[in-house]
């Protein structure tokens, strides 16, 4: 991994209302971009809003209309966009997607592949753990409930991703974000040798909720390196040193301090894990 400049962005997105979303996602990209981050993320579901009951009536293709849009800005600013939709699966329910947009035009997608109960009746779940490349890193994307899933994590960094990107559509009721994050983010980070990065909704959202914000880094040894938490839209750049990371993953210490932990695993020992 080189040295990575990241951005994070809090934003309101307001159910169907597609246009105004992807116009407020292009102020944040210029900014970001003018900053020199290399790659932003935007929270769950941002291009259409979060909704569970009606997402099958705004849910686009992947390549549509909306994708397109992202694309482009990606492809005018010079960095790598992370954006989340209601994606077409040509079944009954849609994915919950994030588009992976690149600097050369390329268009990718994670597909969530863990939903929560009240997601399970509206969406589709997906099944592959795709790892994402720029020029400097490797990257990953979980969205939102899919962090409570160790093996999740595991996986990804095992393939080797660096970075696991978390955009949240987590609401108000739920508690303090920051502190919830903290119980298991820091854990998915340092168990794993990873940089996890988190986003959030804010603001109003649908289905009388509201959502509470929030923007968190923190470093292959679990320590918070960027945040913000002001309940407003926002965006948080960050500039990840990879220097942690490189001495970890290569094995450059002798100190058990800077074990890979991964690579000390006895998975026939697991088997009970896969009944």
């Amino acid at each position: 991994m080189k040295d990575t400049t990241i951005a994070l962005v809090q934003m309101e997105a307001r159910f169907g209302r597609v246009e105004d979303n992807l116009a407020k996602m292009s102020k944040f990209i210029g900014e970001a971009a003018e900053q020199g981050a290399e790659i932003i993320c935007f929270p769950e579901l941002c291009i259409h809003g979060y909704q569970r009951g009606n997402v099958h009536r705004v849910a686009e293709t992947v390549p549509g209309d909306s994708a397109r849009a992202v694309s482009d800005m990606a492809r005018e600013a010079g960095l790598t966009v992370l954006a989340g939709m209601a994606e077409e699966s040509g079944l009954e329910k849609p994915y919950n997607t994030h588009l992976v947009a690149g600097p050369d035009g390329t268009l990718q997608k994670y597909r969530k592949t863990h939903l929560g109960k009240s997601e399970k009746p509206y969406f589709t779940p997906a099944g592959e753990f795709p790892v994402f490349h720029t020029e400097s890193t490797g990257f990953a994307i979980e969205i939102c409930w899919e962090l409570h899933f160790p093996e999740i994590s595991a996986i990804l960094s095992l393939q080797g991703a660096e970075i696991i990107f978390a955009p949240h559509a987590s609401p108000t009721i739920v508690g303090d974000r920051r502190s919830i994050w903290l119980k298991y983010l820091a854990a998915r980070a340092y168990d794993n040798s990873v940089f996890i990065a988190s986003c959030n909704l804010v603001g109003q959202g649908s289905e009388k909720q509201s959502f509470c914000g929030g923007a968190l880094v923190i470093d292959p040894k679990g320590n918070v390196v960027g945040e913000a938490f002001n309940n407003r839209e926002e965006l948080l750049i960050n500039r990840l040193d990879a220097t942690l990371i490189n001495t970890i993953r290569r094995q450059e210490s002798e100190s058990m301090r800077n074990s890979f932990f991964l690579q000390a695993r006895r998975p026939e020992l697991y088997k009970d894990l896969f009944k």
